[in-house]
């Protein structure tokens, strides 16, 4: 299991924080749950704006997330990549990592990495947050990327 030995995903005071969530079309059952997650999440900490976009697929995520990280505290990223028979699978998982990696340093804001990197469909539903999933990305990846702007914020607020 990917999960095993992951921190709880305890709740995060993020009052006044807005929130970017940027999402995938490409299996769309499953990233509309995530995002129904990553909003209930949201809610759950007390966000005070969400706004979600969509893209084509998980190699559009870094710039529409630079884009929401421009102007939000936090963003998270959604989508799935199921491994093919092909190396694209290689391809777009290296670019949309390393891609999420650049935003998040380069414009100081959490980007919190929610795109399920899968052998299968049936990985992927364990992931995605449904009732019977062992793991929730869309509720823990909308946390930690609130987590992260809580603990940005109080650097740049601290003395």
């Amino acid at each position: 299991m990917a999960g095993h030995g992951a921190p709880e995903s305890n709740l995060v005071d993020a009052s006044g924080l807005r929130l970017g969530v940027v999402a995938t079309r490409w299996h769309v059952q499953l990233v509309d749950h995530m995002v129904e997650r990553a909003h209930q999440a949201a809610k759950a900490c007390s966000v005070a704006q969400v706004t979600t976009l969509r893209v084509a697929g998980s190699v559009e995520l870094p710039v529409v997330a630079q884009a929401l990280a421009r102007r939000y505290d936090a963003v998270a990223a959604l989508g799935v990549v199921i491994r093919g028979e092909t190396a694209h699978f290689d391809y777009v998982c290296r670019s949309v990592t390393d891609g999420l990696t650049r935003v998040a340093l380069d414009e100081a804001t959490p980007v919190g990495h929610g795109v399920l990197t899968v052998d299968s469909m049936e990985q992927a539903v364990d992931r995605a947050g449904f009732e019977e999933s062992s793991e929730d990305k869309g509720w823990a990846t909308a946390v930690a990327a609130l987590e992260a702007a809580v603990a940005v914020r109080s650097v740049i607020l601290s003395p």
